[in-house]
């Protein structure tokens, strides 16, 4: 017996390693004795597979290490093999026949039967291994997701992913008859979560896999793990067994096990909503602080370190509170802070640090980088800073270190005083640092005005430029140009002017070569030099003769016309695609109109129940607003008449519109109880979709306020503008209380799904970078693409997603990220996507030209993104 088994093992091996090779499997199919039809590839492997089942282990007399050479550890190698070899994994491995006899001890427990193999558990927990390490490949996932070939336990056809689910649910709560006595159950638990892990951390897995509640099994398992762990008695010398403590620690183990698979719903931007819905956000987030700072892989099957979920994770408001409470926070400032500002003495007495050249030094880049992922979102500055003031103390100790964003903007970025300067070892490099932190998340438009109303930041900077002068008698000194002075003054102009790629210029912030190495004008006071401000072309006024314009002059009752919206619609896409400029100014006021009245008095249209809202002036002339509205205000007025749409006077209009619109929005947002700043009261950001709106209208304020009212009753409305939703009473309670907005949870999950599919060298490029589309694309949204697209096109897109359908919003941003595919290529290389993506206009990019791309992806999509859309209102489960 043991010279076959030998023979046996040689066999194996042997086959194993031909496998490996491209000619090594052209050999099969291979003839054999005593079989009819020759063995495929595939008839080997499934053989393998069913020796595992039958053959788990054998005793074999005077050997230590027989474990090693049991029928399961040796099919194991070689199907391991397998799978860590692309190719090999192709044809061996990623197949119906593979799949199905794996599963098929999994669907007969699922079906009430028994397995007809010894040691069941070990031997499932070695098919999950192998499972899982199918599904972290894009063909294996796909093979999962899609292939409908296994029969369910109720008799229907079902996928893998399918299967999978089921039979871990069934496992966490301890439902299935034939594993009920094992002792080695939790490893078997894990094993199978760990597969299901491998689906729910993307984006089209969770889809998927979110009905079945998977997020809700893990959690309950978690929570009575660790009522567990709190019942055990402190360990006492002597007065407590060896055996309880063990299970003490397997007890521990599979807690901090449950905790790492449910983290991993962060890694998609729904999943983050549904981990938040489990209440264990804070104690997940507090275990990845404890492997991140250990520098631990997320798991064996990760490519990439934490830092893609830490960003996913600070895109929201509960997120970012739990970073904070995690103390990932001040770990990030502290770890920044030994980079900048300290440094081992012994090192630097041997061998001095050399003057950096570059504005951040290398040494600083990483920590530069996840300081712009963690604040990137507006949601995250406003939990980090909102009402809290600077410390500005009088003198600050050396050895002082900062602790937090808030000691961070105090010491490196608002630095308005003697002491704060003479705190700083490297006071230039450290400042240029905080000044090119700033630039970037003041391109988040609702973080500048935070930082404006409660810092006066453009002021403090425009104070520094005026004292960096030369000292001359009686007469004012020129500036002096170093690379802060070059520094504030990009900045001061960023934050000044508002405009698309070709409306605004920004001074570089690199000297030149030659005798005048910076020939831009420095300023010290506003407004602005004109050498800054592009001049807009004055358009002639729309031609009335334009196909378009003949639709609307021809739609009086609009209304009661069957087949009204299908022919807008059509007439829309012919036009955008003809003469894309014939939608502008009245034209555009006139078809938006139309269509918003047409919708909301559709009931099939009707998304939201209409309210009955009276505009009287009169009843929100003592309203107040934020100075973060008054703020916004003062910009969208500029921006406004820099256009020639808003006339002189149009900021009291603009004042009465925002004060409308907060009293409208306030009467229909719901009571919640929440700890976060951003649930403390209305819509903490600023409306820049009304303010789009009022530009639209030209500065028509009662026109653009029913416009507004009327399109309140739209789907659209939840997604275009952002306050629309905030914790409102049209949403689940729960999900209102989360302070994660539909942009986030729904828009921004599709736009990672879609990218996936479509444009996957750009999404990759997010993940190498650590940084997400969801960030980027929020950001983009929430302001209207205001400061990112030409007005014309900011028009657009507002038209098209309004005339097409909400899911256009999605196609959009798919078509931008498309569009800059070759510089977010580039950037991924150098290092520097997310300060790219921030700082940067997008030209080149016309609405129109993607419109035929994002109609395919309409008739690719739709259906799903669409249906999840209207599914805002009702709880997630």
């Amino acid at each position: 017996m043991e010279l076959d088994y030998i023979y046996f093992v040689h066999s194996l091996c042997l086959l194993g390693r031909l496998l490996i090779y491209t000619h090594g499997r052209k050999l099969f199919p291979v003839k054999v004795k005593n079989r009819k039809d020759p063995v495929t590839l595939m008839d080997f492997i499934v053989m393998l597979i069913r020796i595992m089942y039958k053959h788990p282990n054998i005793t074999i007399s005077g050997i230590s290490h027989a474990d090693s050479l049991s029928p399961t550890s040796l099919v194991m190698e070689v199907l391991r093999t397998l799978c860590d070899r692309k190719e090999c994994a192709i044809e061996c491995i990623y197949t119906i026949p593979v799949i199905e006899s794996l599963l098929s001890p999994i669907i007969a427990l699922l079906k009430g039967k028994q397995v007809d193999f010894n040691r069941a558990e070990t031997t499932l927990t070695h098919v999950a291994d192998i499972l899982a390490r199918i599904a972290t490949t894009e063909r294996g996932l796909s093979l999962f997701l899609y292939e409908e070939n296994n029969i369910s336990a109720e008799g229907e056809s079902i996928s893998a992913a399918h299967v999978i689910v089921q039979f871990t649910r069934k496992l966490l709560v301890e439902k299935i008859p034939a594993l009920s006595e094992s002792t080695t159950l939790t490893s078997l638990k894990g094993a199978f979560i760990f597969v299901c892990r491998q689906m729910y951390n993307t984006c089209e897995g969770l889809q998927v896999l979110k009905p079945y509640g998977l997020h809700d099994s893990i959690v309950q398992a978690w929570k009575k793990a660790s009522s567990l762990s709190e019942r055990v008695p402190t360990p006492v010398p002597g007065a407590i067994s060896s055996s309880a403590t063990q299970d003490l620690q397997n007890n521990m183990v599979w807690e901090e096990t449950l905790l790492d698979n449910l983290l991993n719903f962060a890694a998609t931007p729904k999943g983050l909503l549904l981990l938040q819905q489990t209440g264990a956000t804070n104690e997940c987030v507090t275990y990845m602080f404890s492997r991140f700072t250990k520098k631990l892989q997320v798991s064996r099957c990760e490519k990439f370190g934490y830092g893609v979920m830490v960003t996913q994770v600070a895109a929201t408001a509960p997120g970012v509170v739990a970073l904070q409470s995690s103390g990932f926070v001040k770990a990030l400032v502290l770890e920044l802070w030994s980079v900048l500002e300290c440094g081992r003495d012994d090192v630097r007495m041997i061998h001095p640090k050399s003057t950096p050249m570059d504005p951040i030094d290398r040494s600083c880049q990483k920590a530069f980088l996840a300081l712009v992922n963690l604040l990137s979102s507006y949601q995250a500055v406003y939990e980090l800073i909102s009402k809290q003031e600077l410390p500005n103390k009088p003198e600050y100790p050396l050895r002082e270190m900062p602790s937090s964003i808030i000691d961070i903007i105090d010491r490196l970025i608002i630095i308005d005083s003697d002491a704060k300067i003479h705190s700083l070892f490297n006071f230039e490099q450290s400042h240029t640092f905080g000044l090119r932190l700033l630039n970037v998340i003041c391109c988040n438009l609702d973080t500048l005005l935070l930082l404006e109303s409660q810092y006066k930041v453009s002021q403090i900077l425009l104070n520094t430029q005026k004292e960096n002068v030369t000292e001359t008698s009686g007469n004012q000194g020129d500036f002096i140009i170093d690379g802060l002075s070059v520094e504030r003054n990009h900045i001061l102009v960023r934050v000044n002017l508002v405009g698309g790629p070709s409306e605004r210029f920004l001074p570089p912030r690199a000297l030149q070569k030659g005798i005048d190495p910076y020939p831009w004008p420095m300023f010290s006071s506003y407004p602005l030099p004109k050498s800054y401000i592009i001049e807009v072309p004055k358009k002639s006024a729309s031609k009335q003769d334009s196909e378009i314009c003949k639709f609307l002059a021809s739609s009086k009752n609009s209304e009661k016309q069957t087949g009204w919206l299908e022919h807008c619609k059509k007439q829309f896409c012919k036009t955008m695609m003809t003469k894309p400029d014939a939608i502008r100014g009245n034209v555009l006021a006139d078809l938006l109109e139309k269509i918003v009245m047409h919708r909301s008095v559709s009931t099939s249209e009707c998304f939201f129940a209409a309210t009955d809202y009276k505009a009287v002036d009169s009843s929100v002339k003592n309203q107040s607003l934020s100075s973060v509205d008054k703020l916004g205000i003062q910009i969208s007025v500029r921006y406004g008449k820099y256009l020639n749409l808003l006339k002189e006077d149009s900021e009291q209009d603009l004042c009465l519109l925002m004060k409308h619109c907060k009293k409208f929005l306030v009467q229909q947002q719901a009571k919640v109880k929440s700890s976060l700043c951003c649930l403390q009261g209305g819509y903490p950001g600023y409306d820049w979709f009304a303010s789009s709106v009022f530009l639209i209208m030209s500065g028509d304020k009662e026109r653009a306020l029913k416009c507004l009212l009327r399109f309140s009753n739209l789907l659209v409305s939840a997604f275009l503008w952002l306050p629309r939703l905030h914790a409102s009473i049209h949403l689940p309670v729960e999900i209102a209380e989360s302070g994660i907005h539909p942009v986030y949870s729904c828009t921004a999950h599709y736009i990672e799904m879609l990218l996936k599919i479509e444009v996957p060298l750009v999404f990759s490029a997010f993940r190498m970078s650590g940084f997400t589309p969801s960030q980027i694309c929020q950001q983009w949204l929430a302001q209207c693409f205001w400061n990112y697209l030409d007005w014309t096109e900011i028009c657009h897109y507002i038209a098209t997603c309004i005339i097409l359908g909400p899911d256009y919003q999605i196609y959009i941003c798919i078509a931008v990220l498309k569009h800059l595919q070759q510089e977010i290529l580039q950037h991924t290389q150098t290092q520097d996507l997310q300060v790219f993506l921030k700082e940067e206009a997008i030209p080149g990019f016309h609405v129109s030209n993607y419109l035929a791309y994002m109609e395919r992806l309409e008739q690719t999509y739709r259906s799903m993104v669409l249906t999840d859309m209207r599914n805002i209102k009702l709880k997630i489960t």
